[in-house]
Protein backbone atom coordinates (compact mmCIF):
# COMPACT_ATOMS: atom_id res chain seq x y z
CA UNK A 1 0.00 0.00 0.00
CA UNK A 2 2.57 2.57 1.01
CA UNK A 3 4.56 1.36 -2.33
CA UNK A 4 1.98 2.17 -4.37
CA UNK A 5 0.78 5.99 -2.37
CA UNK A 6 4.56 6.94 -2.87
CA UNK A 7 4.39 5.71 -6.40
CA UNK A 8 1.85 8.25 -7.11
CA UNK A 9 3.11 10.68 -5.36
CA UNK A 10 6.39 10.73 -6.84
CA UNK A 11 4.44 10.37 -10.00
CA UNK A 12 2.63 13.72 -9.36
CA UNK A 13 5.90 15.56 -7.99
CA UNK A 14 7.12 14.89 -11.26
CA UNK A 15 4.18 15.88 -13.20
CA UNK A 16 4.16 18.86 -11.49
CA UNK A 17 7.47 20.29 -11.97
CA UNK A 18 7.10 19.11 -15.57
CA UNK A 19 4.20 21.33 -15.32
CA UNK A 20 6.52 24.29 -13.43
CA UNK A 21 9.37 24.29 -15.85
CA UNK A 22 7.21 24.67 -19.07
CA UNK A 23 4.99 27.72 -17.78
CA UNK A 24 8.48 29.90 -17.42
CA UNK A 25 9.64 27.43 -20.82
CA UNK A 26 9.49 31.21 -22.81
CA UNK A 27 11.91 33.22 -20.66
CA UNK A 28 15.37 34.00 -21.30
CA UNK A 29 17.58 34.03 -18.16
CA UNK A 30 17.28 37.79 -17.91
CA UNK A 31 13.95 37.81 -17.39
CA UNK A 32 13.88 35.22 -15.21
CA UNK A 33 16.48 36.92 -12.81
CA UNK A 34 14.72 40.27 -13.49
CA UNK A 35 12.26 42.16 -9.99
CA UNK A 36 9.36 42.78 -12.59
CA UNK A 37 8.00 43.74 -9.74
CA UNK A 38 8.57 45.50 -5.80
CA UNK A 39 5.22 43.32 -4.62
CA UNK A 40 6.40 40.20 -6.78
CA UNK A 41 9.37 37.95 -6.66
CA UNK A 42 12.39 37.23 -9.01
CA UNK A 43 11.31 33.88 -10.97
CA UNK A 44 14.36 32.31 -10.52
CA UNK A 45 13.99 33.19 -6.53
CA UNK A 46 10.55 31.13 -6.07
CA UNK A 47 12.25 28.00 -7.88
CA UNK A 48 14.72 28.26 -5.72
CA UNK A 49 12.26 28.56 -2.78
CA UNK A 50 10.30 25.78 -4.10
CA UNK A 51 13.33 23.29 -3.90
CA UNK A 52 14.59 24.96 -0.07
CA UNK A 53 10.75 24.10 0.73
CA UNK A 54 10.90 20.44 -0.52
CA UNK A 55 14.25 19.79 1.21
CA UNK A 56 13.15 21.58 4.48
CA UNK A 57 10.24 19.37 4.66
CA UNK A 58 10.95 16.08 2.47
CA UNK A 59 14.17 15.64 3.20
CA UNK A 60 15.18 17.42 6.89
CA UNK A 61 11.80 16.93 8.60
CA UNK A 62 10.61 13.59 7.17
CA UNK A 63 14.07 12.12 5.65
CA UNK A 64 16.05 12.94 8.62
CA UNK A 65 18.77 14.24 6.50
CA UNK A 66 21.02 17.61 7.03
CA UNK A 67 19.76 20.23 4.18
CA UNK A 68 21.53 19.95 1.09
CA UNK A 69 22.42 23.61 1.62
CA UNK A 70 21.78 24.95 4.71
CA UNK A 71 23.62 28.30 3.68
CA UNK A 72 20.48 28.76 1.50
CA UNK A 73 17.72 28.35 4.48
CA UNK A 74 17.39 32.58 5.27
CA UNK A 75 17.80 33.03 1.75
CA UNK A 76 14.72 31.12 0.80
CA UNK A 77 12.76 31.57 3.84
CA UNK A 78 10.24 33.83 2.96
CA UNK A 79 9.59 35.44 6.34
CA UNK A 80 13.60 36.12 6.69
CA UNK A 81 13.45 37.97 2.78
CA UNK A 82 10.21 39.69 2.22
CA UNK A 83 9.43 40.32 -1.45
CA UNK A 84 10.62 43.72 -1.54
CA UNK A 85 14.53 42.51 -0.53
CA UNK A 86 14.58 39.67 -2.69
CA UNK A 87 15.75 40.83 -6.29
CA UNK A 88 18.94 42.30 -4.59
CA UNK A 89 20.08 39.40 -3.13
CA UNK A 90 22.64 36.30 -4.48
CA UNK A 91 19.89 33.84 -5.25
CA UNK A 92 20.75 30.57 -7.43
CA UNK A 93 20.63 31.43 -11.00
CA UNK A 94 20.94 29.21 -14.01
CA UNK A 95 22.73 26.16 -14.38
CA UNK A 96 23.85 26.44 -10.73
CA UNK A 97 19.55 26.61 -9.74
CA UNK A 98 18.76 23.76 -11.70
CA UNK A 99 21.29 21.49 -10.37
CA UNK A 100 20.23 22.43 -6.67
CA UNK A 101 16.12 21.56 -7.85
CA UNK A 102 17.89 18.52 -9.73
CA UNK A 103 19.55 17.21 -6.57
CA UNK A 104 17.16 18.20 -4.12
CA UNK A 105 14.18 16.36 -6.10
CA UNK A 106 16.49 13.24 -6.18
CA UNK A 107 16.82 13.38 -2.77
CA UNK A 108 13.08 13.96 -2.03
CA UNK A 109 12.02 10.61 -4.29
CA UNK A 110 14.47 8.95 -1.64
CA UNK A 111 12.41 9.84 1.65
CA UNK A 112 9.87 7.81 3.46
CA UNK A 113 5.77 8.38 2.77
CA UNK A 114 4.76 8.94 6.38
CA UNK A 115 0.72 9.50 7.53
CA UNK A 116 -0.74 8.81 4.26
CA UNK A 117 2.01 11.22 2.25
CA UNK A 118 0.73 14.19 4.17
CA UNK A 119 4.01 16.08 3.61
CA UNK A 120 4.61 14.86 0.67
CA UNK A 121 1.19 16.71 -0.80
CA UNK A 122 2.08 19.55 1.25
CA UNK A 123 4.82 19.96 -0.92
CA UNK A 124 3.31 19.80 -4.32
CA UNK A 125 1.05 22.19 -3.67
CA UNK A 126 3.25 24.35 -2.47
CA UNK A 127 5.00 24.27 -5.61
CA UNK A 128 1.64 24.50 -7.08
CA UNK A 129 0.29 27.54 -5.06
CA UNK A 130 3.96 29.21 -6.05
CA UNK A 131 3.48 29.07 -9.92
CA UNK A 132 0.21 30.94 -9.52
CA UNK A 133 2.22 33.40 -8.08
CA UNK A 134 4.47 33.07 -10.64
CA UNK A 135 1.90 33.66 -13.01
CA UNK A 136 0.81 36.93 -11.86
CA UNK A 137 4.08 38.00 -12.20
CA UNK A 138 4.74 37.41 -15.54
CA UNK A 139 1.28 38.76 -16.38
CA UNK A 140 2.40 42.24 -14.16
CA UNK A 141 5.60 42.34 -16.24
CA UNK A 142 3.35 41.33 -20.10
CA UNK A 143 5.39 37.95 -20.05
CA UNK A 144 2.82 35.38 -19.65
CA UNK A 145 3.48 32.56 -21.87
CA UNK A 146 0.83 32.09 -24.75
CA UNK A 147 -1.10 29.32 -23.09
CA UNK A 148 -2.09 31.22 -20.46
CA UNK A 149 -5.72 33.01 -21.90
CA UNK A 150 -7.17 34.23 -18.69
CA UNK A 151 -10.62 33.00 -17.32
CA UNK A 152 -13.61 31.52 -19.27
CA UNK A 153 -16.55 33.24 -20.44
CA UNK A 154 -20.21 32.95 -17.77
CA UNK A 155 -23.78 33.30 -19.10
CA UNK A 156 -25.08 35.85 -17.23
CA UNK A 157 -23.71 39.56 -16.02
CA UNK A 158 -22.90 38.97 -12.80
CA UNK A 159 -25.96 40.97 -11.58
CA UNK A 160 -28.39 38.10 -11.97
CA UNK A 161 -28.72 36.31 -8.14
CA UNK A 162 -29.95 32.88 -6.86
CA UNK A 163 -31.70 33.02 -3.41
CA UNK A 164 -29.89 30.71 -0.34
CA UNK A 165 -32.55 29.34 2.42
CA UNK A 166 -31.68 29.97 5.63
CA UNK A 167 -30.24 27.33 7.71
CA UNK A 168 -27.35 25.52 9.38
CA UNK A 169 -24.52 23.94 6.95
CA UNK A 170 -21.29 22.25 7.94
CA UNK A 171 -18.29 24.85 7.01
CA UNK A 172 -14.53 23.76 6.43
CA UNK A 173 -13.07 20.08 5.21
CA UNK A 174 -13.26 16.96 7.63
CA UNK A 175 -10.91 15.22 8.84
CA UNK A 176 -9.83 12.74 6.27
CA UNK A 177 -7.20 13.46 3.35
CA UNK A 178 -5.14 16.60 2.95
CA UNK A 179 -6.69 19.60 3.94
CA UNK A 180 -4.54 22.62 5.36
CA UNK A 181 -4.43 23.88 8.64
CA UNK A 182 -7.42 26.72 8.13
CA UNK A 183 -9.99 24.34 6.67
CA UNK A 184 -10.12 22.94 9.64
CA UNK A 185 -12.05 21.48 12.10
CA UNK A 186 -15.26 21.30 10.27
CA UNK A 187 -18.18 22.59 12.38
CA UNK A 188 -21.35 23.61 12.15
CA UNK A 189 -22.36 27.20 10.82
CA UNK A 190 -25.17 29.16 9.95
CA UNK A 191 -26.16 31.64 7.80
CA UNK A 192 -29.63 33.72 7.45
CA UNK A 193 -31.47 34.00 3.89
CA UNK A 194 -29.90 35.68 1.46
CA UNK A 195 -29.18 36.42 -1.82
CA UNK A 196 -25.94 35.95 -4.15
CA UNK A 197 -24.60 35.96 -7.76
CA UNK A 198 -25.02 33.20 -10.25
CA UNK A 199 -21.53 34.38 -11.71
CA UNK A 200 -18.49 36.34 -11.10
CA UNK A 201 -19.64 39.94 -12.75
CA UNK A 202 -18.41 40.32 -15.93
CA UNK A 203 -15.88 42.88 -17.54
CA UNK A 204 -18.32 44.37 -19.59
CA UNK A 205 -20.92 44.89 -16.14
CA UNK A 206 -17.91 46.59 -14.27
CA UNK A 207 -17.26 48.37 -17.66
CA UNK A 208 -21.02 49.92 -17.30
CA UNK A 209 -20.29 51.15 -14.16
CA UNK A 210 -16.67 52.62 -14.33
CA UNK A 211 -18.37 54.50 -17.11
CA UNK A 212 -20.78 55.94 -15.27
CA UNK A 213 -18.79 57.50 -12.40
CA UNK A 214 -17.73 53.91 -10.38
CA UNK A 215 -14.15 55.22 -9.34
CA UNK A 216 -15.31 58.67 -8.85
CA UNK A 217 -18.21 58.49 -6.49
CA UNK A 218 -17.37 58.72 -3.52
CA UNK A 219 -20.16 57.62 -2.00
CA UNK A 220 -19.49 54.21 -3.13
CA UNK A 221 -16.17 53.80 -1.12
CA UNK A 222 -14.63 52.78 2.27
CA UNK A 223 -12.50 55.48 3.88
CA UNK A 224 -9.67 53.36 2.98
CA UNK A 225 -10.81 52.54 -0.39
CA UNK A 226 -10.95 55.54 -1.03
CA UNK A 227 -7.89 56.80 0.09
CA UNK A 228 -5.99 53.79 -2.26
CA UNK A 229 -7.73 55.00 -5.05
CA UNK A 230 -6.21 58.67 -4.22
CA UNK A 231 -3.38 57.94 -3.58
CA UNK A 232 -2.66 55.14 -6.35
CA UNK A 233 -4.45 57.53 -9.02
CA UNK A 234 -6.95 54.83 -9.66
CA UNK A 235 -10.06 55.42 -11.98
CA UNK A 236 -10.66 52.88 -14.49
CA UNK A 237 -9.50 48.82 -15.20
CA UNK A 238 -7.56 47.51 -17.54
CA UNK A 239 -10.69 45.24 -18.52
CA UNK A 240 -11.06 41.94 -20.75
CA UNK A 241 -13.29 40.16 -22.73
CA UNK A 242 -16.68 41.20 -22.46
CA UNK A 243 -18.16 37.86 -21.08
CA UNK A 244 -15.36 37.23 -19.26
CA UNK A 245 -15.17 37.62 -15.03
CA UNK A 246 -13.53 41.18 -14.23
CA UNK A 247 -10.06 40.10 -12.83
CA UNK A 248 -7.13 42.01 -11.19
CA UNK A 249 -9.68 43.93 -8.74
CA UNK A 250 -8.77 45.14 -5.54
CA UNK A 251 -10.57 43.84 -2.37
CA UNK A 252 -11.45 47.77 -2.06
CA UNK A 253 -12.61 48.28 -5.97
CA UNK A 254 -15.02 44.72 -5.03
CA UNK A 255 -16.60 46.79 -2.28
CA UNK A 256 -17.12 49.61 -3.79
CA UNK A 257 -18.68 47.49 -7.02
CA UNK A 258 -21.29 45.90 -4.48
CA UNK A 259 -21.83 48.97 -2.63
CA UNK A 260 -22.93 50.76 -6.06
CA UNK A 261 -25.61 48.14 -6.77
CA UNK A 262 -27.35 48.15 -3.35
CA UNK A 263 -25.41 44.89 -2.57
CA UNK A 264 -22.45 43.73 -0.76
CA UNK A 265 -19.53 41.28 -0.29
CA UNK A 266 -20.75 37.82 0.31
CA UNK A 267 -18.86 36.67 3.82
CA UNK A 268 -17.26 33.48 3.39
CA UNK A 269 -19.98 31.03 5.18
CA UNK A 270 -22.47 32.50 2.79
CA UNK A 271 -19.93 31.74 0.12
CA UNK A 272 -18.82 28.46 1.07
CA UNK A 273 -22.80 26.90 1.78
CA UNK A 274 -23.75 28.79 -1.53
CA UNK A 275 -20.67 26.80 -3.68
CA UNK A 276 -22.34 23.81 -4.95
CA UNK A 277 -25.30 26.07 -6.70
CA UNK A 278 -23.51 28.71 -8.55
CA UNK A 279 -21.73 29.25 -11.86
CA UNK A 280 -18.36 30.16 -12.70
CA UNK A 281 -16.52 29.10 -9.51
CA UNK A 282 -12.83 28.92 -10.13
CA UNK A 283 -12.75 31.32 -12.95
CA UNK A 284 -11.49 33.92 -10.92
CA UNK A 285 -10.87 34.44 -6.78
CA UNK A 286 -13.79 35.75 -5.03
CA UNK A 287 -13.19 38.27 -2.60
CA UNK A 288 -15.46 38.24 0.73
CA UNK A 289 -16.24 40.39 3.26
CA UNK A 290 -14.78 37.95 6.02
CA UNK A 291 -11.34 38.62 7.94
CA UNK A 292 -9.10 35.93 8.06
CA UNK A 293 -8.89 34.03 11.23
CA UNK A 294 -9.37 31.00 12.72
CA UNK A 295 -11.89 28.18 12.66
CA UNK A 296 -12.99 27.66 16.41
CA UNK A 297 -10.86 25.00 17.72
CA UNK A 298 -7.95 25.68 15.07
CA UNK A 299 -4.71 24.16 15.70
CA UNK A 300 -1.83 25.55 13.54
CA UNK A 301 -0.08 22.69 11.26
CA UNK A 302 2.29 21.49 10.52
CA UNK A 303 3.72 25.03 11.48
CA UNK A 304 2.08 28.57 12.21
CA UNK A 305 3.93 30.54 9.77
CA UNK A 306 1.23 28.46 7.49
CA UNK A 307 -2.09 30.19 8.47
CA UNK A 308 -1.66 31.76 12.40
CA UNK A 309 0.84 34.43 11.74
CA UNK A 310 -1.56 36.14 8.96
CA UNK A 311 -4.85 36.08 11.21
CA UNK A 312 -6.33 39.66 12.15
CA UNK A 313 -7.90 42.31 10.55
CA UNK A 314 -5.03 43.06 7.73
CA UNK A 315 -6.40 40.05 5.27
CA UNK A 316 -9.35 39.51 3.89
CA UNK A 317 -10.35 36.14 2.47
CA UNK A 318 -11.15 35.12 -1.34
CA UNK A 319 -12.37 31.92 -2.27
CA UNK A 320 -12.97 29.68 -5.25
CA UNK A 321 -9.65 29.53 -6.90
CA UNK A 322 -9.19 31.03 -10.53
CA UNK A 323 -7.87 29.80 -14.14
CA UNK A 324 -4.59 29.98 -13.03
CA UNK A 325 -5.11 27.67 -10.09
CA UNK A 326 -4.34 23.76 -10.28
CA UNK A 327 -7.41 21.67 -9.54
CA UNK A 328 -5.59 19.85 -6.93
CA UNK A 329 -5.13 22.85 -4.59
CA UNK A 330 -8.80 24.84 -5.53
CA UNK A 331 -11.60 23.28 -3.93
CA UNK A 332 -14.96 24.92 -2.03
CA UNK A 333 -13.00 24.74 1.62
CA UNK A 334 -10.10 26.40 0.31
CA UNK A 335 -9.33 29.98 1.81
CA UNK A 336 -6.84 31.90 -0.04
CA UNK A 337 -6.12 35.22 1.55
CA UNK A 338 -4.66 39.00 0.59
CA UNK A 339 -4.25 42.29 1.49
CA UNK A 340 -7.34 44.64 0.20
CA UNK A 341 -5.11 46.61 -1.81
CA UNK A 342 -3.14 43.83 -4.08
CA UNK A 343 -4.77 43.98 -7.48
CA UNK A 344 -2.69 41.29 -9.24
CA UNK A 345 -4.34 38.48 -7.73
CA UNK A 346 -6.58 36.84 -10.51
CA UNK A 347 -9.44 38.09 -8.57
CA UNK A 348 -13.03 39.50 -9.44
CA UNK A 349 -16.03 39.91 -7.42
CA UNK A 350 -19.63 37.61 -6.65
CA UNK A 351 -22.13 40.35 -4.79
CA UNK A 352 -24.78 39.34 -2.07
CA UNK A 353 -27.66 40.58 -0.52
Amino acid sequence: MFELVAHDLHTVMTQVRERTFALVAHLDEDRLNETTSPIMSPLSWDLGHMAAYEDLWLNHRVGGRELLREDLAALYDAFETPRAVRGDLEFLRGEPLREYMAEVRARALEAPVRDGGELHELVIRHELQHTETMLQAMVLAGIAPPSFTGPPAVDGSGLETVEIEEGPFELGSGSEGFAYDNERPRHTASTGRYTIGRTPVTNATWQAWADNGGYTERAFWSDAGWAWRTEQGIDSHPGGPRNAPVMHVTYFEAEAFARAHDARLPTEVEWEKAAPRLEGVGAVWEWTSSHFTGYPGFKAHPYREYSEVFFGDHYRVLRGGSCATHPRVASNQFRNWDLPERRQLFAGVRIAR
